[in-house]
């Protein structure tokens, strides 16, 4: 199995016209440990330098930290630093076990499935429309291996919906995106997780990031230098079997998973509440996923004998 390494830096710059006398914050910038990925380093820092800062697990697994900085300021740096390795798909992983079976033997049920029923159940309010009970049902066909329908409805969304930067915002319904047929990556992770909810399905939405740099022979895909979102549903056992509809694939060692929940909110990168006189605030975004050789690669290396 190849694996990549990766140095991820993830860089959120707040500015206010006027000074903010306080400010609370809770995001979610550091990687999830979990099969198939490691977190080998990770730090948070704030400046200006937080009177309070700490890191928590929260309920879904996910790593999330939390800041209170008191001094006054009129900008606020959040920095995210990790080092992170990321495993390839076993060959024929899609055409094997449960990810080959009839998707109806994927729903949640029994104790197994007990740790699933969070991800089972619609947002409020309401996204599960007809609309999308309807263009699930030609997918989810009885029988239909899982990875088969799953792969239908990951196309489907590629092909039948349009990736238009800032035409949507994080309150954007999965209703307004099935009628305006246009959004980004976020819109097609929900619309494919309220399509597998619809059915019985439990499914999750993840946030991470891509390589900036793809592999040899790969293309680059949209999502990369910024934070991304795609989907996965839920396989007994307690696995994820994860999709992005925005660039047509099933995720793999590109991909670096930083949170799971149960929609955006969940998992937001950064949000809080500051205390100021200012009217309004400007916002920008930096990230960059810089492949690195593997730490235990380059161990590995230098334990194999040379000649002389």
């Amino acid at each position: 199995m190849s694996m990549r390494a990766y140095r991820v830096t993830h860089i959120t710059t707040y500015s206010y016209p006027e000074p903010v006398t306080s400010s609370y914050g809770r995001g979610y910038v550091t990687p999830l440990e979990m099969p198939g990925q490691r977190r080998l380093e990770h730090s948070v820092t704030v400046s200006p330098e937080p009177t309070d800062q700490s890191f928590m697990t929260d309920y879904y697994g996910n790593t999330g930290v939390y800041f209170h900085v008191t001094s006054e300021h009129t900008e606020l740096t959040v920095t995210g630093r990790s080092l992170v390795e990321a495993d390839a798909p076993e060959e024929g992983y899609l055409r094997s076990g449960l990810a080959d079976a009839p998707w109806e033997m994927c729903r949640p049920a029994g104790r197994d499935g007990a740790r699933a029923v969070d991800f089972l159940l619609d947002n409020d309010p309401p996204e599960i429309t007809a609309e999308v009970r309807e263009y699930a049902a030609s997918i989810l066909a009885p029988g239909r291996p899982l990875a088969e329908a799953v792969w239908d409805l990951t196309h489907r969304i590629f092909t039948e919906f349009h990736y238009k930067s800032g035409s949507t915002t994080v309150s954007t319904k999965v209703a307004e995106v099935m009628e305006r047929r246009s959004g980004v990556c976020q819109d097609f992770a929900r619309v494919a997780i309220a399509c597998l909810r619809s059915h019985g399905l439990a499914a999750s939405y993840v946030s991470g990031y891509l390589a900036t740099t793809p592999p040899p022979g790969k293309e680059r895909m949209i999502g990369a230098d910024a934070t991304h979102a795609w989907a996965a549903v839920w396989l007994p056992g307690d696995r994820w079997l994860a999709f992005d509809p925005t660039n047509d694939q099933f995720v793999d060692e590109r991909y670096v998973t930083v949170a799971r929940g149960r929609d955006f909110t969940d998992v937001s990168p950064l949000r809080g509440i500051i205390f100021t006189k200012a009217k309004k605030s400007s916002m920008s975004v930096s990230v960059d996923v810089a492949p690195v050789e593997s730490p235990r690669e380059a161990e590995r290396a230098d334990d194999v004998p040379r000649p002389g």
